[in-house]
């Protein structure tokens, strides 16, 4: 059977939900684009277009992993709260992956409804076509949607990553045939480990996106993020995505930063830097989080260098996820 009578199958055999049909219809290329009209409101976060894409979205995204009910088993109830609070709020970005437990289940109890108005992006860390082919198709399924608005090859961290994604029978061919089929609109590439990885992944293909990690205590790092990945992204165009934006919230230790203000407000700086993606462990957290976003204003050098001094002790404690591979 071909991937692509795999794909008719699973369209045919799509689920339901209490909100109704799935709707596979995505955010239109607009830089007009508004929110659907079942997706009440507050007060609108800033946009920003993510590079090339034409595609609008606010500063701060939800992610799916991490400090959060949305990759916890057993955690139903609070995930979906959680889900349904971020719709509230405005917020259109979520992130997840084929990794992340039940994640990808949890948002597609409560998405498909508004499908029309959110960005729903999810990964695979699989290196080979047919691997990467298999996940995709569990995602969709799990999500409930018929395509994903971005695809993402999944913490890709060394040569060797590189080599067995852009081998013949690689990933890429996978995120290739998947857009061609138009299961996916944008495909990306996430990493937090070596930055010239990420850099070279971006010389080697024309990724729509990536996600990596943004954060003031980067700066501190042999080998930080910022000046080897965002001057390269862009020049060619491509939407950047902040990760690890609090460092799982130690950041906020006492004698680093004051708050998500700060740390927020760093990362969004960056020069490049189009939104970011941060968890929420309460529905309380996310409206804090939601309510920095609307209130950020972009920081002048003399505040970004002070918030840089403020991490310069504790860089490696923030730094942890660095040695993931």
């Amino acid at each position: 059977m071909t991937r692509k009578m795999k794909r008719r199958t699973l369209l045919a055999t799509g689920a339901t939900v209490a909100g109704g049909v799935i709707v596979g219809t995505t955010l239109q290329r607009s830089s007009t684009s508004t929110p659907s009209s079942q997706v009440p409101t507050t007060r609108a976060m800033a946009e920003r277009v993510l590079g090339n894409t034409g595609l609008r979205l606010p500063l701060l995204g939800l992610g799916g992993a991490g400090q959060t009910p949305l990759s916890w088993d057993g955690a139903e109830k609070e995930a979906i709260a959680l889900i349904q609070q971020a719709l509230e709020l405005g917020v259109r970005y979520f992130d997840t992956a084929a990794s992340y437990g039940p994640s990808e289940d949890y948002l597609g109890k409560v998405l498909p409804a508004h499908r029309q108005a959110v960005f729903l992006a999810s990964k695979t860390a699989q290196r080979d076509r047919d691997g990467a082919w298999r996940e995709l198709e569990r995602s969709l399924k799990r999500l409930n949607t018929d395509s994903l608005d971005l695809w993402q090859l999944h913490h890709v961290a060394t040569e060797q990553d590189l080599k067995t994604i852009f081998a013949k029978n690689g990933a890429i061919q996978a995120l290739e045939e998947a857009k061609q089929q138009k299961l996916v609109r944008f495909g990306g590439i996430t990493g937090h480990h070596e930055p010239t990885v990420i850099a070279e992944g971006l010389r080697r293909y024309p990724f729509d996106m990536i996600l990596v990690p943004l954060n003031a205590a980067d700066k501190h790092h042999p080998r930080p993020f910022a000046p080897v990945v965002l001057p390269l992204a862009r020049q060619k165009g491509v939407g950047v995505i902040a990760m690890k934006v609090p460092a799982y919230g130690r950041l906020f230790k006492p004698g680093v930063l004051e708050g998500m203000h700060q740390a927020m407000g760093y990362s969004l700086s960056l020069a490049g830097v189009h939104c970011c993606v941060i968890a929420a462990e309460t529905v309380d957290q996310l409206q804090h989080n939601v309510s920095v976003a609307q209130a950020f204003q972009p920081l002048n050098q003399q505040a970004m260098v002070g918030i840089e001094q403020r991490t310069a002790a504790a860089w490696e404690d923030n730094n942890f996820f660095r040695t993931w591979t």
